[in-house]
């Protein structure tokens, strides 16, 4: 591929980028809108919800990249509108776990549903290379935020 083809390429994905970005999260504003809730509430719901076990408040600030204290808050209020409960670790009754309550995040998921729609058709026309290229981006797209993210907080220079 030629450099100018390759530069051209680079640009567009650059703008479709902002665009995809900026389409995500008025959707997500939308769906919070929806609930109730503030998009980063939400967000943080959606992160609890794909963790295996309930977490410490401390490792929702890790998920989400608040401080510790935004998180506390951030766990209040999904706590007080009732997605959330918070538990005592069996193991350690010192600690406290968050825990996403099931038929809640399940809510959420028919909101987003109903007002989403159907995205799978998206992909009917790709092969499974095309789609593999797309699981890679994606989850390289997410490391990459996360040390943003860092950087942002300061974590980094």
């Amino acid at each position: 591929m030629s450099g100018n083809v390759r530069s051209r390429l680079l640009d567009e994905l650059s703008t479709v980028s902002r665009r995809y970005v900026a389409a995500f999260a008025l959707f997500n504003q939308t769906v919070a809108d929806r609930l109730g809730l503030h998009p980063t509430d939400l967000q943080c719901l959606n992160l609890l919800s794909l963790e295996p076990e309930p977490v410490t408040t401390g490792t929702v600030a890790e998920l989400t990249g608040l401080t510790t204290g935004s998180a506390t808050r951030l766990v209040d209020r999904l706590e007080k509108a009732g997605y959330v409960v918070r538990e005592r670790d069996a193991e350690d009754r010192r600690r406290v776990l968050v825990a996403a309550v099931p038929d809640r995040v399940a809510e959420v998921g028919r909101t987003w549903e109903r007002l989403g729609g159907d995205w799978s058709p998206l992909f009917d026309d790709l092969d499974d290379a095309e789609l593999a290229v797309i699981v890679r981006h994606m989850r390289r797209t997410v490391e990459f935020s996360a040390r943003q993210v860092a950087r942002g907080r300061g974590g980094l220079n």
